[in-house]
């Protein structure tokens, strides 16, 4: 149409935008897209600039903007990129929650999940970061004190990162780690832990002669030896033969020490941190300590 065309009816304007004669009618009355004139009888009239208005309104409204939004754009009071950066992040959001919850369908799926459990996830895929957040830090504030009240609370509470498009592996490893750290008795497990290293870390030399007793327990685990054999006692008295330099460990406290550490769920915690991050799995130091904790149980 030209610039001096005829101004057109709602109707007329309705066919060539191939749009239904109440959506521009609603459109004119949100003040989205005004008539330029009005017939002696009321009725609505648009001229060239309300043809291209609307082929704006069409393309805004297509991209997702809410009629306010594309009123503020029309109306010179925010530019289309401004308004167009706020959708963009919410739709990021909508994207990083729809592959959560696909990711949860799948383990629902996977596992034949039953009705508790199905409930976890789905409260899990309803979690925002923050409050997934807020989870970790409680964990952390009772076993450390809080992310600054132990060296190792950092690395333990960095671990906990879900990425935003998780694989059903990762969604089954952070409820499994969730379900976890939730337990009371996991949490009182892991402040024996704590406990044990900050005596560890104040007797000088300590921490290098647990590396050293590790070794001696490992090559005997390699070589094969029964923890009740002879051979083990021979390992266990090299291994318990004073160090200078170094307190002596008692033996009754190095096992309630190593009853502690070779808690299954604490190796478990590391298996799901490094699946959850996709993170090379954790060299495992259960089979020397089992070893190191049977055989001083054989020979006491």
């Amino acid at each position: 149409m030209e610039d001096d065309g005829p101004l057109l009816s709602i109707g007329e304007l309705a066919r060539r935008a191939r749009l239904p004669v109440r959506t521009i009618r609603f459109w004119s009355d949100a003040g989205v897209l005004p008539p330029a004139d009005r017939t002696e009888s009321g009725r609505r009239l648009y001229d060239t600039a309300c043809v291209a208005r609307l082929e704006l309104v069409v393309t805004l409204r297509e991209l997702g903007l809410g009629l306010p939004d594309v009123r503020r754009v029309l109306d010179g009071q925010a530019s289309i990129a401004e308004v167009a950066a706020v959708h963009l992040d919410a739709l990021d959001a909508q994207i990083r929650a729809l592959r959560l919850h696909r990711a949860v369908l799948a383990v629902v799926v996977k596992r034949a999940a039953g009705n508790e459990e199905m409930t976890l996830m789905n409260k899990l895929a309803r979690m925002s970061v923050a409050e997934r957040r807020q989870l970790i830090d409680d964990f952390l504030a009772e076993v450390f004190g809080g992310i600054n009240g132990a060296p190792q609370a950092a690395r333990w509470g960095a671990a906990w990162n879900l990425p935003d498009d998780p694989s059903p592996e990762q969604v089954d490893a952070w409820v499994e780690l969730a379900e976890m750290v939730s337990d009371p008795d996991f949490r009182q497990r892991m402040r024996q832990v704590q406990d044990i290293g900050r005596q560890v870390d104040a007797r000088d030399g300590l921490q290098d002669w647990l590396g050293w007793a590790h070794e001696h327990a490992v090559a005997a685990v390699l070589r094969g030896c029964p923890p009740d054999s002879a051979e083990a006692a021979q390992v266990l008295n090299r291994i318990l033969e004073p160090v200078p330099g170094v307190h002596p460990v008692d033996r009754e406290e190095l096992i309630a020490g190593l009853e502690v550490a070779t808690d299954p769920r604490i190796e478990r915690y590391w298996q799901l941190t490094a699946t959850i991050n996709g993170w090379p799995p954790f060299p495992s130091h259960m089979p020397g300590d089992l070893w190191l904790l049977a055989a001083l149980r054989a020979h006491g």
